[in-house]
């Protein structure tokens, strides 16, 4: 399939090439907004460990003193204009991982697919705000950035293809900052980073130690890029996934049922957001993710030589 796809990856890099030209040139502008800008994103389509590194530069910057607030597209929402979320706000109105970085991180999140507006947008809402991190948009020329993150997970980069003759949205290696392996290491150069899962959250705010879970069979349902890897965590944990049901990506779980009601459901942070609508029983099991410390203290020079505003 790969050669069969190749004369449609020729197409589609040039493309590329031409709007990175474009770019360069000056002919498509890179705008630059009135706040530092850290753009999380990878070079492989789907799913890398773009929300929870969001997440956690949202918790180190606030430790830091940084005034954040997060852009994101808003993938999966049912609608399309800047919006800005809120305590109010539903998972199809502003997407389930903007939604679920605001319930985490209590910083301002503004969705939209032109990023560029968006953040603006975000900035008149809290003109306090000096560090604006955007999740997914490494290849959203439009928006200038101080710093660039490219994560990339177990798969790594695959058989070396662009799009759709392989993973690669865009050609590697290229220039980042920092690049942070969310799972296992694929390359020899970039930093590493712990995952783990220990307890799971209800609706109601009960957590749940998963260690009273091991030995013991449960459901499992995702609505995430890459299900495997959480199976393979709770496996790790000596949980016993006897049912599993996997939906696409951003799914709504609005037409899925159970099919073990007496088991007890797991699910991760992003499906619960939609699925405890549906399913108000469901466990949703917390993600602990924690780059090595050499990437924050490389992250923090980074930002002690960029940030300009104050």
């Amino acid at each position: 399939m790969t050669w069969v796809l190749w004369p449609i990856e020729i197409l589609y890099s040039m493309l590329w090439h031409a709007k990175s030209f474009l770019y360069a040139t000056g002919v498509l502008t890179s705008h630059k907004i009135e706040a530092t800008v850290i753009v999380v994103g990878n070079v492989v389509a789907g799913g890398g460990g773009k929300t929870p590194l969001t997440i956690a530069l949202v918790h180190h910057l606030k430790q830091q003193g940084y005034k954040v607030g997060v852009v994101s597209r808003g993938f999966g929402r049912a609608t399309s204009h800047i919006q800005s979320v809120s305590e109010s706000s539903s998972p199809e109105q502003v997407g389930d991982e903007p939604l679920l970085i605001f319930e985490k991180c209590q910083v301002p999140v503004t969705v939209g697919a032109h990023r560029v507006a968006a953040a603006q947008q975000l900035l008149q809402e809290h003109p306090d705000v000096k560090v604006i991190v955007c999740d997914d948009g490494l290849q959203h020329g439009a928006l200038a950035r101080d710093i660039e993150i490219c994560v990339m997970d177990a798969a790594g980069l695959g058989n070396g293809h662009l799009l759709p003759a392989g993973p690669l949205r865009e050609p590697w290696p290229r220039k980042v900052d920092l690049l942070l392996h969310t799972q296992k290491r694929t390359l020899s150069e970039g930093y590493a980073s712990t995952r783990q899962i220990i307890q799971a959250v209800n609706q109601q705010g009960q957590n749940l130690d998963l260690s009273q879970l091991a030995h013991q069979a449960v459901e499992v349902v995702c609505g995430i890029a890459k299900p495997q890897a959480f199976v393979d965590m709770l496996e790790q944990q000596q949980i016993r996934v006897e049912r599993l049901s996997t939906l696409p990506d951003h799914d709504d779980f609005s037409e899925w049922r159970p099919l073990a009601p007496h088991l007890p459901l797991l699910c991760t942070e992003k499906d619960a957001v939609k699925l405890w609508t549906q399913q108000p029983q469901a466990w949703a099991v917390q993600l602990e993710f924690q780059p090595e410390n050499n990437f924050w203290v490389d992250f923090d020079k980074l930002m002690k030589a960029r940030h300009r505003y104050h």
